[in-house]
Formats: structure tokens, sequence, C-alpha cells
């Protein structure tokens, strides 16, 4: 495959990267164009109950999480919110820390800009 194309299945290629598609961590020589230090993006699919109860602290990146299906509960230093309609996204900025729960078997597309490794 050429190193300036990829074509894959979000699930499939998600195991490889704990759902990372696209990111400074994925290798270069196998991922190819998906190896970037502009963006990250996440496929995440959580059965219901699933949730992080650390504290992502101090990341100094801008995310954008958006709900495809289920009902997903994000926590931020500044607040709680529920997205529960396909489409329902929140946007927050560096330093704001967060932690999630799937209240409902949930997909989540996140992307983060850039990518740069977490302290």
């Amino acid at each position: 495959m050429a190193d300036n194309w990829y074509t894959g299945n979000a699930t499939d290629d998600a195991d490889q990267y704990r759902g990372w598609l696209m990111g400074h961590f994925i290798d270069p020589e196998a991922g190819g164009v998906r190896s970037t230090d502009a963006l990250e993006v996440k496929w995440g699919i959580h059965p219901a109950g699933q949730q992080r109860p650390e504290w992502t602290a101090d990341d100094q990146r801008t995310t954008l999480l958006l709900l495809i299906q289920g009902r997903f509960r994000l926590d931020l230093s500044l607040g709680s919110t529920t997205l529960e309609h396909q489409g329902d996204y929140v946007v927050w900025g560096p330093g704001i820390d967060h932690s999630w729960q799937a209240e409902e078997d949930s997909t989540v597309l996140t992307v983060r800009w850039p990518s740069v490794p977490s302290k």
C-alpha cells in the first residue's frame, strides 16, 4: 500500500492502538499516512457501565468528542455533560481535566490536536 493513502475499518484497526486510528504514536512504517503529529483520531466502543474513573489531568491539547450512538457522560473539571443524541458533541481546550462513563452501550469518535506525547 502506498505511504500517502490508507483504507481500513475503524473497529478492526482500533485494536492496534487502544482505539486510536491516527496520531504520532502510529508506527510510520506500518501506518503510513495515519502517522501524524497534526491530530489524533479515536474510534471508541464502550459497553454500558464502562468508565474512566481516573482523570486525565493537565492535557495541553484541544479535544472533540462526538457521539455516534448510545448515551455517554463526560465529566470535565468545569462540569459534566451527557451526550444523548446521535451527533451530540463537546469540545474542550487545553488544561481542562476529564473523565467519562458510558451510560449505555456507546460508540464515540474523539479527535485531539495536536498529536503530542501526553505528560
